[in-house]
């Protein structure tokens, strides 16, 4: 068999083994995708979907406070959620890679992991139970007295984004671990060498080479916290409504789909922002 032969064969090989995955992606994303935004150029008029094939769905967006309110609204939560998922995750991270024993490491991300062995929904609703007037926080607080009356701590964007952190403080613990124990210890080595202290070592050695865990976290944690419902319509109740929750409307009390499928390219876009925004750093690799 000759060298073009077998280059054929090896072709035809890696193509069968490409080919699923092609189809899975087209058949479950890129169509959808396509109706869905060609849906979002239709318009519902008297009960009925009409293909108009105008942008006027993007312009209601852009026009209504309420609408524009609920993106608005979903960027400041998730920011908030995200910066301080990273600050109570690092600390966390650090300690598991650094402090724990290597024979106790694997338990520790276990006890870090089981919060994502119970179901979002019964998470979100334990918060519920907690943060409400009659809840645990509360009444602590009564007890002690450092109030006289119950704090209205549930239905807010504060149990919403405690909600969102208690559950993406793990997610993102794990992401910056791996990059911790894949530091050889010869940087802090070197830093010490070159009369660098602890916290100049950290700052300009292990911080710069565990950005990259930092920020898949923070990505992740960006494109899962702006596309719930679950945990707002819980925990925040429709005292403030994020845009997941717009479009559930959208989709549930008035049945206008094309308004719905526009809202959601408009939730895609940001995040296709977002990623781009973080792509320099999701591409570093260490040598």
């Amino acid at each position: 068999m000759t060298a073009s032969s077998l280059e054929a064969a090896e072709r035809r090989k890696a193509w069968g083994f490409v080919l699923p995955a092609l189809g899975w992606t087209l058949a479950f994303f890129v169509v959808p995708f396509g109706f869905m935004a060609a849906m979002s150029l239709w318009s519902l008029q008297g009960g009925q979907i009409v293909q108009s094939w105008d942008l006027n769905n993007y312009l209601a967006f852009l026009q209504k406070e309420s609408l524009l309110k609920g993106l608005v609204n979903s960027l400041e939560i998730t920011a908030m959620v995200t910066v301080l998922s990273v600050l109570l995750a690092y600390p966390l991270a650090w300690i598991i890679a650094e402090r724990v024993p290597k024979r106790y490491q694997r338990l520790a991300l276990i006890l870090a992991v089981l919060p994502f062995w119970t179901s979002y929904v019964v998470r979100s609703y334990a918060w519920l139970l907690v943060l409400s007037k009659a809840g645990v926080i509360n009444q602590a607080l009564l007890a002690l007295g450092v109030i006289a009356e119950p704090l209205d701590l549930a239905s807010t964007r504060t149990a919403t984004v405690i909600g969102f952190v208690h559950f993406f403080v793990m997610l993102l613990t794990l992401t910056i671990y791996a990059n911790l124990i894949q530091l050889s210890p010869n940087y802090r080595r070197a830093a010490a060498d070159l009369g660098a202290n602890g916290l100049q070592t950290f700052w300009h050695v292990v911080l710069p080479l565990t950005l990259p865990g930092i920020m898949t976290g923070a990505f992740l944690t960006f494109v899962l916290c702006i596309g719930d419902y679950v945990t707002p319509q819980i925990l925040g109740g429709n005292n403030e409504l994020v845009l997941p929750q717009i479009i559930m409307l959208q989709l549930g009390r008035r049945a206008d789909l094309p308004m719905a499928a526009a809202l959601s390219i408009v939730l895609m876009a940001v995040v296709t922002l977002a990623y781009l925004a973080c792509a320099r750093w999701l591409k570093i690799e260490r040598a």
